[in-house]
Parts: C-alpha cells; structure tokens; sequence
C-alpha cells in the first residue's frame, strides 16, 4: 500500500512530503501550522462555514458534537433525512441530523449486514422544527412506530418534501 503522504529527515529538517510523486514538499511546521484550524470527519474536510466547525480530526460528527456540545445544540441546520432497511419491508425511519450519511454510519454499527440505506435527504435551515412538521403530516396519513412510518420511502418523500420546503420558507 502506497503512503499517501509522509514526514522525511531530509537536509537536517523534518519535511512533510505531499501525495504527488514526492518532489513536492513542506516543512513540518508550516504544515502544522496551516493545518491547525482545518476540521476532517472520517477523513472528508469539513469547511469553517460549517455549523460544528472545530478544528481537528474527529470519527464522526457525533464525537465532533459532543467536544463542542454548545455549537451542536445551538446549531439549527442540518438535515431530514429517510431511511430503510430491508429486515423493515414497508417502514421506513425519518429523522434528523446535523449530517445524514454520518447518521447512516452510526446505524450501519448496529447492523452486521450494513444494510441501512440512505433513501432520501433535504437540507433545511431548521432540522428540529423540519422533522417535528414531517412526522405531523407522515402522521396523518400512515401508522408509526416511533419515528418509523409504514409507507415507501417514495411515499415518505412526496409529503415530506413539501414540509421541508414549507419550513425552510418559514426560517428564511
């Protein structure tokens, strides 16, 4: 397996060896130091613009949250999202998230199948009050179990697409 990066001692200093074919190269600490207010989740840059923006490398956003409790509470935006598993024929679960495909990997560790599948997502400037609307009006039209619902995930979407929409108006 190829290092995609590495720390050299070359002409008595540690360098840092970029991905392309090793020429080009930084001093380490300039590279610490441009990096020191990035943010990466499992690997994927998140940018300063984002809500729980907070320097440093993190598994998940969850364990992003929890270091920084107060951005993850005040935070607003985020995510509805709606997801099935196939052990679940005819239900799906709509929830919200700051991130959905983080939520999909913290339900894939409960599964040994890894089979959740992340039908659906819409991006809303108020995840609290977005899911709280979605699971009114699923409400009124299918049995629930919870913050699952008997209907499609195309069914799911069709109503909560409007709900979404409907709230982001309302926030704006």
């Amino acid at each position: 397996m190829s290092k995609k990066a590495e720390f050299v001692f070359e002409d008595g200093e540690w360098w840092y060896k970029k991905r392309d074919n090793g020429t080009r190269r930084i001093r380490v600490d300039a590279y610490l130091r441009e990096n020191s207010n990035r943010m990466f989740v499992n690997g994927k840059y998140v940018p300063a613009s984002h809500p729980l923006h907070k320097p440093g490398r993190y598994k998940s956003f969850e364990a992003a949250a929890f270091d920084s409790l107060k951005n993850y509470t005040q935070s607003k935006e985020g995510q509805v999202y709606i997801i099935s598993n196939p052990n679940f024929k005819g239900w799906v679960k709509v929830g919200m998230a700051v991130d959905a495909n983080d939520r999909l990997n913290n339900y894939q560790t409960s599964s040994p199948f890894r089979d959740y599948k992340l039908d659906y997502t819409f991006d809303t400037e108020d995840r609290r009050a977005s899911e709280a609307a979605a699971h009114t009006a699923l409400d009124a039209r299918f049995p629930r179990n919870g913050e699952w619902f008997k209907c499609s995930p195309r069914q799911a979407w069709s109503i909560i697409a409007n709900v979404v929409n409907q709230s982001n108006k309302k926030a704006a």
